[in-house]
């Protein structure tokens, strides 16, 4: 009796699984995610950000300035060719069709009078001075962008009245009544590219590239066994140079600026001669970068 017993319960057992599994395998199967869907879920619905942030909407770029009578947009649209939009704007600081006059000039000097250095040096009197003077007129050509032209007049001066050299007993020599002087004049084509810094249009950078061709002389004066040594030289050069700045607005139409030569090439040519008799000529080029302080320019200019 119980063999039959335990006979039924694995045979309704077995009918019950059966039943289970055919109901299973009749449900259909969800249809499955796509992917795009499940990455934004992962990703917390955050949006992508573009490449090239103008083609985001921002409500900052809807802001309107009146300019000579037309209306423009306050920031100018420009494209991020970077990974990421870091929410850097270019201001509208010097706006198209505006004419600007301007004079910078720059001004170095150095001097020593009976100046010791260790015990090698002694008796150091020595004075530098160098100057430039830069006119140039320029027109904006775009927003924020304009080229124009300018002149440059160059004058350093330096004269060593005495210095001595002592390194030993036996090793000792000195110099005394040594001038040099130079003058050089050029003009070149310029552009200057700004970047405004706010919208009240008061401070903004920029970075000016300029080609110029220029011409000049020196005069090399020393003593050598009793006898003056007068070499003149002429001088013709080429130089590209790249100068970065600041320009600041103290006034609507009055703006000061300030920039530094870092970075430039030249071509230069010389000939010379010595108390009247031909020396001989001399080419050289390069390039350099460094921060020259004979080359910090300040100026101001009128807008218009």
């Amino acid at each position: 009796m119980k063999t039959i017993r335990y006979i039924l319960f694995l045979v309704i057992s077995l009918a019950t699984g059966l039943a289970s599994h055919a109901t299973v395998t009749d449900t259909p199967e969800p249809a499955s995610e796509p992917a795009p869907d499940i990455i934004q879920r992962v990703l917390g619905n955050k949006p992508k950000i573009p490449v090239d942030s103008t083609v985001v909407h921002n409500p900052l770029d809807d802001e309107m300035v009146i300019v000579d009578g037309d209306t423009i947009s306050i920031i100018l649209p420009q494209k991020n060719y970077g990974r990421y939009d870091r929410g850097l704007y270019n201001y509208l600081f010097i706006p198209r069709g505006q004419w600007s006059f301007g004079l910078t000039a720059s001004y170095g000097e150095f001097s020593s009078d009976d100046i010791q250095i260790l015990s090698i040096i002694k008796d150091l009197d020595m004075g530098i001075k160098a100057y430039s003077i830069k006119p140039s007129i320029s027109y904006a050509i775009r927003n924020n962008q304009t080229v124009g032209i300018k002149f440059n007049f160059t004058r350093m001066t330096g004269d060593l009245g005495s210095l001595s050299f002592d390194f030993s007993d036996d090793m000792n020599f000195s110099l005394a009544d040594v001038s040099y002087y130079s003058q050089t004049y050029s003009a070149g084509f310029f552009y200057r590219n700004y970047v405004g810094l706010g919208r009240m249009k008061r401070f903004g950078i920029f970075n000016e590239v300029d080609l110029s061709f220029g011409s000049g002389s020196s005069r090399f004066k020393r003593l050598y066994d009793g006898e003056v040594k007068d070499t003149r030289t002429n001088i013709t050069e080429a130089s590209l140079n790249f100068c970065p700045g600041l320009a600041i607005f103290i006034m609507d139409n009055v703006s000061f600026n300030v920039s530094f030569g870092v970075f430039g090439l030249k071509m230069r040519s010389e000939h010379q001669w010595t108390n009247g008799t031909d020396e001989g000529k001399r080419f050289a080029s390069g390039a350099n970068f460094k921060f020259n302080i004979f080359n910090i320019n300040f100026g101001m200019a009128i807008n218009i």
